[in-house]
């Protein structure tokens, strides 16, 4: 997504300045000033035409209109010229300049970056030092295309977004750094020390109920917030719950996110929230939904502090729509009818399944299981709204959450310190396993996962890629079998087409939930990501075949277990 000032583009400028001061718009001290900084940072700003050198029309010449064009895409009252002048790039400025009306851009060396902290499908988080303030930051760093204007709009969004919100649980934009010459766009967010998923996945930390009714409490009051002001986040988990060291929760990266109206409602994509936390609605390609996806995510994350581990850690969407039917029960007939959802027909299952919250989390805080009843309801219109959750009995029965300030310090922690924890412990048992013959394998179904971020979460089973090829060939409208571009959200999107009916042999072990409480004991978390072969092979030399009789049979022998 490069952008290139050469030649050409410092020549184009100088043309473009001359023709200003030809037309008395531009003073000509300050056309010398941008042309002599034409290869670098623009240090002066360009002066409006009122200020500059009168010159005297020649006769029969035509008089020019000093109005903007709207060819050249000049908003009123020469805005952009304003918001360039000011040190934004142009690039932003045409497109997105509501996004940054009204602030000054910081300068990138006024930040030392430290260290980095995380790293999403669209961004790449670091910690920082204001050089200015002493203070210390986190900047998040955008991926776009500033050539592509869609791609620039929704990149655009998120600071729309992140500007209109204001809540002690929802984190604060404070403001942004590029230039007139840069093509990069940094965001700068108070640093929190942890995130909720970093916290949960550390052996040495256990969740008492009153901290998790804090945790809940504030996270069910950020997201009344953002839905009182018509924002969905549709990427709630755990990685994207800031915690700092007075014990506030805040939701954070909202590129995901998105304006809605309840009252004229318009399409937008189903390709959101990460696998584990995506509502079923989405998973059957709802492009008409509300606060419910963001509920559902939220009753999630509930039972998953409680459990000490995710509770539906579905490897496909067909597998994850296997284990939401089986933990909360099949559509009713009712709603199948009622949704109109665009795969109910691929999705929808042979055999019908009973719901079975209680039976499964039985080992649960009693006054718990009401409100993970309601937020993990099928029907996304039962799971109410965050004003309602935060009634409910699970934070008006003893013992009440504790106060933020009155939680545990703990060490720095983030999802990204957990996952090289994982792969240090990975490449130790590697290492420790390379002479192990006799040793059992390592079965992957007998390891705990981690969420799989959107859009790597949506792998699909060999099966379900070769039916999607056969319906992306039947329609002509589908344009792609990947994740849509996110720039196009707002539209119905593309067909996805994806999998077979679920079939009731198809059966994949379920997480026991009976032994559970809070007393549990923490094991390492791994990834499926990656080819799944057996460490004990890694690096073990291969012996050479020295009689071409033995090739044959060694070649038989050879063959991997095919239940593997």
């Amino acid at each position: 997504m490069g952008c290139v000032f050469g030649k050409d583009a410092a020549a184009a400028a100088a043309a473009a300045v001359e023709k200003e001061v030809g037309e008395g718009r531009v003073s000509k001290k300050a056309a010398a000033e941008v042309s002599g900084s034409s290869g670098g940072e623009v240090s002066e700003e360009v002066r409006n035409g009122e200020e500059g050198e009168r010159r005297t029309r020649p006769k029969g010449e035509r008089r020019r209109s000093s109005r903007p064009n709207p060819r050249n895409s000049n908003p009123p009252k020469h805005l952009q010229g304003e918001q360039v002048a000011a040190g934004w790039p142009s690039w932003l400025s045409a497109v997105a300049g509501e996004a940054i009306n009204g602030w000054t851009p910081r300068r990138a060396d006024t930040f030392e970056k430290l260290d980095k902290i995380g790293q999403g499908t669209y961004s790449n988080v670091y910690k920082a030092r204001d050089t200015l303030t002493g203070k210390i930051v986190a900047l998040k760093k955008v991926r776009f295309d500033n050539l592509e204007p869609e791609s620039v709009k929704f990149m655009a969004r998120e600071i729309l977004i992140l500007r209109r919100l204001d809540h002690p649980n929802v984190i604060k934009l404070e403001g942004l750094v590029t230039s007139r010459m840069s093509c990069s766009l940094y965001l700068v967010f108070e640093y929190m020390e942890h995130d909720l998923a970093g916290l949960a996945a550390s052996p040495a930390i256990k969740f008492t109920e009153p901290q998790v009714k804090c945790y809940m409490h504030q996270l069910l009051s950020g997201l009344e917030h953002c839905h009182n002001r018509n924002v969905l986040h549709r990427d709630i988990k755990g990685s994207n719950l800031l915690i700092d060291n007075g014990g506030i929760l805040k939701i954070a990266d909202f590129g995901l996110a998105s304006f809605f109206d309840p009252n004229h409602k318009q399409p937008m994509t189903s390709r959101v929230v990460t696998l584990w936390y995506r509502p079923p609605e989405l998973l059957l390609g709802a492009t008409d939904y509300g606060v419910g996806v963001d509920l559902w995510s939220a009753g999630c994350i509930l039972a998953e502090l409680l459990a000490g581990k995710p509770i539906m850690p579905g490897r496909t969407e067909v597998e994850q729509l296997h284990k939401i039917f089986k933990l909360c029960g099949s559509p009713s007939e009712e709603y199948w009818k009622k949704s109109k959802l665009p795969h109910a027909t691929i999705f929808k299952p042979q055999q019908s399944y009973k719901r079975c919250i209680a039976e499964t989390f039985k080992d649960f805080p009693p006054s718990s299981l009401p409100l993970i009843d309601t937020l993990l309801s099928i029907d996304p219109a039962q799971r109410q709204t965050a004003t309602a959750a935060l009634r409910n009995e699970f934070f008006t029965t003893k013992p009440y959450a504790c106060d933020p300030s009155s939680l545990p310090k703990y060490p720095p922690s983030k999802e990204m310190d957990a996952k090289l924890r994982d792969e240090e412990a990975r490449r130790l048992r590697a290492a420790g396993k390379s002479n192990a013959d006799g040793v059992r394998r390592s079965r992957p179904r007998d390891r705990a996962v981690r969420g799989i971020p959107v859009p790597e979460a949506n792998a699909e089973l060999q099966a379900n890629l070769d039916r999607r090829r056969l319906i992306t060939h039947a329609n002509a409208k589908s344009k792609s079998e990947k994740f849509p571009p996110p720039h196009q959200d707002g539209t119905l999107g593309y067909t996805l087409g994806s999998s077979n009916h679920i079939d009731p042999v198809f059966d994949p072990p379920d997480v026991p939930f009976s032994s559970t409480n809070f007393s549990y004991s923490k094991e390492s978390i791994q990834t499926w990501s990656g080819p799944l072969i057996d460490p004990a092979g890694v690096g073990a030399p291969r012996r050479k075949k020295h009689l071409s009789g033995q090739i044959h049979s060694q070649s038989k022998t050879s063959k991997r277990d095919p239940k593997r």
